[in-house]
C-alpha cells in the first residue's frame, strides 16, 4: 500500500542472517532497519522471564558490554543499508544493565529509542529516547483503528509494535486485522502522517 515502517532487527536471528537481500530491498524501498541488539538481552529477574538465557540476562550486563553489542548491531545494519543514524528499540522494553540505564550514554548513536508502554504523547511532550508504543497481540482491526482515531482526535503520536502478522510469532495479530488497519491508514493519509520511526523522529526534532 506504499506505507513505510521500521523493522527492528536482532541480528543474530535466522530471520536477519538468512534474508539480507530482503532487508536490503526493504531499506531501498524506504523502510527503516532499526537496532534491536545482537542477542536480544532482557532482564531475567522479572516474572515470566525464565526463557531468557543466563548469558543474555540484561540485568547482569555491564555498560561496556551493552555498548559493544549495540554498536556491533549498528555495524551489521550499516553493511546492509549504508546508513550511520537510526533508531533503537529496547529489548522487552528493558532499559537497565547492572550499572543503570544505558541509552542516554549512547545518544550519539541514535536519534530516538522506542520503549514498550501503552501510551501516546503530543510531539511537544515526547521524549525522544523514550518513545512509547502499543504492542499488538490478538487485537482486531476495529480495535487498532480506534487507537488511531484517538490519536487523531488528541493530536498525538501513536506507535504500533507488531511481532507477528498472520501467525509466525506467539505475539500475533491476524493478517486480516493488520490489513484492515493499514487500509484505513492509507485511505486517510491526508489526515494521518504515517512513516518510519526515524523519519517521525526527525520531524519531531525539526
Amino acid at each position: 500500500l506504499g506505507l513505510k515502517g521500521t523493522f527492528y532487527m536482532t541480528v543474530s536471528s535466522e530471520a536477519s542472517q538468512k534474508r539480507i537481500n530482503d532487508w536490503r530491498r526493504a531499506s531501498g524501498n524506504g523502510h527503516e532497519l532499526g537496532n534491536h541488539t545482537v542477542y536480544h538481552p532482557c532482564d531475567a529477574t522479572g516474572p515470566g522471564m525464565s526463557w531468557v538465557k543466563p548469558e543474555y540476562d540484561l540485568s547482569k550486563y555491564t555498560m561496556s558490554q551493552i555498548h559493544a553489542e549495540i554498536k556491533m548491531c549498528n555495524a551489521y545494519l550499516k553493511a546492509i543499508d549504508g546508513k550511520d543514524k537510526r533508531t533503537f528499540a529496547f529489548t522487552c522494553g528493558h532499559k537497565k544493565v547492572a550499572e543503570g540505564e544505558f541509552i542516554q550514554t549512547m545518544s550519539k548513536e541514535f536519534i530516538a529509542a522506542r520503549s514498550v508502554r501503552h501510551e501516546m504523547h503530543s510531539f511537544q511532550d515526547q521524549k525522544m529516547m523514550d518513545i512509547d508504543c502499543y504492542s499488538m497481540v490478538d487485537q482486531t482491526g476495529e480495535q487498532m483503528i480506534e487507537l488511531v482515531k484517538q490519536a487523531e482526535k488528541e493530536g498525538k503520536l501513536l506507535v504500533f509494535l507488531f511481532h507477528g502478522v498472520g501467525g509466525e510469532h506467539n505475539l500475533n495479530v491476524s493478517k486480516e486485522a493488520h490489513s484492515q488497519l493499514i487500509h484505513y491508514l492509507q485511505e486517510n493519509q491526508k489526515d494521518i502522517y504515517v512513516d518510519t520511526m526515524f523519519n517521525v523522529s526527525e520531524n519531531i526534532n525539526a
